[in-house]
């Protein structure tokens, strides 16, 4: 065959169609991004899109509000970055998605920020006047919602950041205290004293959404409660007949507890009746044993063994114990003879289990919600209160109280009451058994100290009390109607979509299960409950002339007013003395505030209608933002402040675990940002599926840099051959070839993909898809195929045009789809395109494919040719790898089709155009038993040869032709043609 490797006569680059752009190889996002949000800082961009959308059906997502209180850390950019993705989509395909961020002020996380600044400086707060020291968190919040304003921009997140909401707005607490006084005057709004979680270090309650679980190891120990006497069935513990008289009752009920510190706090026990129970015989004991031989113990059967193996005795059971026996049963506080004489009556409860303990648990009802539900329930009488604010005893807490004793330090560390308690208890001949468990304890997510129940005066809002004589019905069989603040939020669920949709059955059993809401804390900084309790009745005041005077002084100066004026007369006015009344200082649970953010954010605004059309946080938000909401929206409206809920994962390293500094494992968003770019992160978010755990760390962003760099290589290069395009040569889509058409069938079909995927708020779907488009239809085949053409054919070649044509619509619409993804570089691409740097991609929608480039006959024509095109690709890379072959074009192969089907889909085309080779022969048969061949492509076959003739200077393929245009001896003719159009155009 001719040399395949003469040297070129002349160099003609310069008369090719080469990429041209000044849309950069290097992203360089650090440095490009900020000038990108300035430049959308000069465009008015929010406003621009808010201008677009004037006549849209709006979308609102009403934005969760994060705490004013530090830096932020990789689970707020992955929150946000999702809203904005909402946003964004929602924007581009035809909806006006304003979007508004806001900031959570008051509570516990920025006052204990202020305190730990006050014990570092040696101030003690409570001698700083309450409004000082709220203006000093009012400044603390103000800061912080400055810099988390900036980097939250800084992720390219758009929205109304000139005119944020915060909850410490005086607009917004004056509506806040109007949401409570509403519930003040339907009378959901209630003072009871219950046990509540309460932190001594704080010295405040907290709701369940304010709380995390830690493993902690406790002190365990079995209690021996000595059965004293027997009442008559139905008869009260006064009724009860000394157990003297029934001597096969005598003996000890024993309990089994991680609280040592609640047994001064005991006043029954608590049995199953579909528990077996037994009676047993103590025959064997160490001589320096608690339990000695011939005492009686009562013990669940199934428990019985461990209780015997932990107090080191052995014995037999003498008798099964019926559930009347037990029910009968009154009995002596272990420390009875130590001020605790009273009798402690034996009660059946549900909530007693035989998965541990001894079968019975001690009830301590001012210090558990099942213990005081039981003793309430039976009408005991009061609950007993036994632990200070500071976790330690009150005075009148005999033993215990005169020492000052307390459960837990001003740290959160255990001090000594546990201890006392036990050594009363052996001195007291009470104590069977003790241990340590390692287990699963409530502690305070802002301070990590561990937590108790204690029962103290509270504000609640009743969950179960009827609020009109017309509701929703109730859950269960009855078909009685009730219309009660669970049951609407029942209703409100069943009426929200989810996603995913496991949602809904999460919040469902929390509002099914959850008790009356606690709202009230014993705090300084937030919105106070701004209500009056008349002295003489206990009611609360719902006086309407109040209720607006509170609102009006509240929106002119803020919350502060409430504390400006001590008795609260301004207030009450002429009709109501102040000395008649109690005013109550206590601040709401900041979840009210958060919960209560529809009623200011979106009935107050003209641009932002009620209800939300979505919420979206963290999947923990279903016990915090997203249940407080609910709550607070159907107590006062009737059902949920939203139409539909988005949860998402937490962001995990990238062995699974959560982060911590101490662990060293943490990835931080600024982090990222400093050295990849907000678009990196982005991708991050959008590539990953979110409705679970997500995981994120050096390797793991890795692949977000490597799904980055191939999109905006792809984009580039569209760019750069876009370069050559003009609007005039646009072919229209009837004269396009048959790749071309085929190219816009695949780009209609990605687009359907894209929409479905945003609509369905799966990113990742949409991502995935755009980018396989642009990896295996457009880098790996379209381009392959065109770049000869594009680069080498004439200036008036039909085919070029076209194929720039598909490239212009190609890239405007698969920039827009991307553009809520990487809203940088979408950005600056299209700028780059259009040359018009005050035009962004952000004020376009996502387009539409036409309907005629839909063609399944046409796909499925080309899936044939692409299956040829894989056998014959596969040939020839083993021909490269054996250094046969150094470029496709060197190749000019036999491929033999016995397969009618795929040799009908070639018909017409040029496989050697197709194949990127310099020649191609398609033979029906004859295939040698050498030649190449692909098991899932059966009846095609490829025999690789050397393309003959000589090499074309200008565009290397290598052709007999080359030499039979005398003018340019060393091109292919279609290369000459291209030559002369190149100069006639140079003049």
């Amino acid at each position: 065959m001719t040399d395949a490797k003469a040297a070129p006569v002349r160099d003609y680059s310069e008369t090719l169609f080469l990429p041209k752009t000044d849309f950069a190889m290097r992203a360089e996002l650090p440095k490009r991004e900020p000038d990108m949000l300035a430049r959308w800082a000069r465009l008015g961009l929010y406003e621009k899109l808010r201008k677009a959308g004037k006549d849209r059906t709006k979308f609102v997502l009403h934005d969760g509000p994060p705490y004013a209180n530090g830096n932020l850390h990789i689970g707020h950019a992955l929150n946000k970055i999702l809203k904005d993705l909402v946003v964004r989509t929602k924007q581009m395909a035809g909806f006006d998605a304003p979007y508004v961020p806001g900031w959570d002020c008051h509570g516990l996380p920025i006052e204990w920020r202020v305190e730990e600044e006050y014990r570092a400086a040696g101030k003690n707060k409570d001698e700083v006047p309450v409004i000082d020291f709220r203006k000093e968190c009012r400044a603390y919040a103000d800061k912080w919602i400055g810099v988390q304003s900036e980097e939250f921009q800084r992720l390219g997140v758009i929205g109304d950041w000139k005119r944020p909401y915060t909850t410490m707005n005086f607009r917004a607490e004056a509506v806040i205290a109007n949401e409570l006084m509403k519930f003040a005057t339907s009378g959901q709004l209630y003072r009871g004293s219950k046990p509540v979680m309460w932190s001594v270090v704080e010295k405040t309650a907290l709701a369940e959404a304010e709380v995390e679980y830690h493993e902690v190891t406790s002190h365990t120990i079995f209690v021996k409660f000595p059965v004293i006497g027997v009442r008559p069935n139905g008869g009260t513990i006064s009724d009860a007949e000394p157990v003297s008289q029934f001597p096969s009752s005598q003996g000890q009920i024993v309990i089994w507890t991680t609280t040592p510190w609640t047994i001064p706090g005991n006043r029954a026990v608590a049995f199953s009746p579909t528990i077996s129970y037994g009676l047993y015989e103590v025959t064997g004991a160490p001589d320096d044993n608690w339990t000695r031989v011939g005492e009686h113990l009562y013990l669940a059967d199934e428990l019985a063994e461990n209780a015997f193996k932990a107090g080191r005795i052995e014995a037999k059971r003498v008798r099964d114990v019926a559930t009347d026996e037990l029910k009968s049963f009154v009995l002596a506080h272990p420390l009875r003879a130590s001020g605790y004489d009273f009798s402690v009556p034996v009660l059946a409860a549900d909530f007693v289990t035989a998965d541990t303990g001894t079968g019975f648990v001690h009830i301590a009802p001012g210090h558990g919600a099942d213990d005081y539900n039981l003793w309430t329930a039976n009408r005991l009488g009061e609950v007993p209160h036994t632990v200070q604010p500071d976790g330690a005893y009150f005075p009148h807490v005999p033993v215990f109280g005169a020492q000052g004793l307390r459960v837990y330090d001003d740290k959160g560390k255990e001090a000594d009451a546990n201890k006392a308690v036990i050594e009363a208890l052996i001195a007291a001949d009470a104590l069977l058994a003790r241990g340590r468990l390692r287990h699963q304890y409530p502690h305070s997510w802002r301070s990590k100290a561990p937590l108790i129940f204690r029962n103290t005066p509270q504000w609640f809002i009743a969950m179960d009390k009827l609020l009109s004589d017309e509701g929703v019905p109730e859950r269960g069989d009855d078909g009685i109607a009730v219309d009660t603040l669970r049951n609407r939020a029942l209703a409100a669920i069943d009426a929200t979509a989810f996603y995913p949709p496991g949602g809904q059955n999460r919040l469902r059993g929390m509002i099914e299960a959850r008790p009356d809401w606690v709202i009230s804390r014993q705090r300084a900084w937030g919105v106070p409950i701004c209500v009056f309790v008349e002295k003489k009745t206990g009611e609360v005041l719902t006086d309407a002339a109040v209720n607006t005077r509170i609102f009006e002084a509240f929106e002119k100066e803020g919350a502060d007013a409430w504390f400006g004026d001590q008795t609260g007369a301004r207030f009450l006015g002429n009709d109501h003395p102040a000395e008649d009344y109690e005013k109550i200082n206590d601040i709401l649970d900041v979840w009210f505030d958060s919960g209560s953010t529809h009623a200011f954010v979106l009935e107050d605004s003209e641009n932002m209608p009620w209800p939300a059309d979505m919420y979206l946080e963290g999947s923990d938000q279903h016990r915090g933002w997203f249940h407080s909401s609910l709550l607070e929206s159907c107590g006062t409206r009737g059902r949920a402040p939203y139409n539909s809920v988005l949860t998402h994962g937490f962001a995990l390293d990238e062995q699974g675990r959560k982060m911590s500094k101490s662990l060293g494992n943490t990835t931080t968003p600024q982090d990222v940002i400093k050295q990849s770019g907000a678009d990196i992160l982005r991708i991050w978010v959008a590539s990953t599926d979110y409705s679970d755990d997500l995981r994120i760390g050096s390797e793991i962003l890795k692949t977000s840099v490597d799904t980055y760099r191939k999109l905006r290589n792809t984009i580039r290069w569209m760019l750069g051959a876009l370069g050559h395009f003009n609007e005039k040569d646009r072919v229209p889509f009837a004269k396009m070839p048959e790749l071309e058409r085929f190219m816009l069938h695949r780009l209609a079909e990605v687009g359907e993909e894209v929409r479905a995927g945003y609509d369905a708020y799966n990113f990742r779907r949409a991502l995935h898809a755009v980018m396989n488009f642009y990896t295996n239809e457009l880098s790996a085949f379209y381009f392959d195929i065109r770049r000869d053409a594009l680069y080498c054919d004439p200036i008036s070649s039909e085919t070029r045009h076209a194929a720039l044509s598909v490239l212009d619509l190609v890239f405007d619409l698969t920039v827009r789809w991307l553009a809520p993804v990487i809203p940088f570089t979408a950005d600056e691409s299209w700028v780059s395109r259009t040359g018009d740097d005050s035009r962004s991609v952000h004020l376009e929608d996502f387009g539409a494919s036409d309907a005629a480039w839909k063609n399944d006959a046409l796909d499925a024509k080309w899936e044939k040719v692409r299956r040829v095109r894989r056998v014959v690709t596969g040939a020839l890379e083993i021909e490269r790898a054996n250094k046969k072959i150094g470029s496709s074009l060197e190749a000019s192969p036999i491929v033999y089709v016995e397969d009618n089907e795929l040799r009908a889909a070639l018909q017409g085309l040029d496989l050697a155009e197709i194949c990127i080779t310099s020649d191609a022969k398609l033979e029906k048969s004859g295939a040698p038993a050498s030649a190449f061949r692909l098991d899932d492509v059966p009846g095609v076959a490829v025999e690789p040869r050397f393309a003959e003739g000589t090499k074309c200077a200008r565009s290397w393929k290598i052709s007999k032709d080359v030499g039979s245009d005398k003018e340019f001896p060393d091109l292919t003719p279609r290369d000459a043609a291209a030559m002369r159009e190149w100069l006639a155009a140079r003049g």
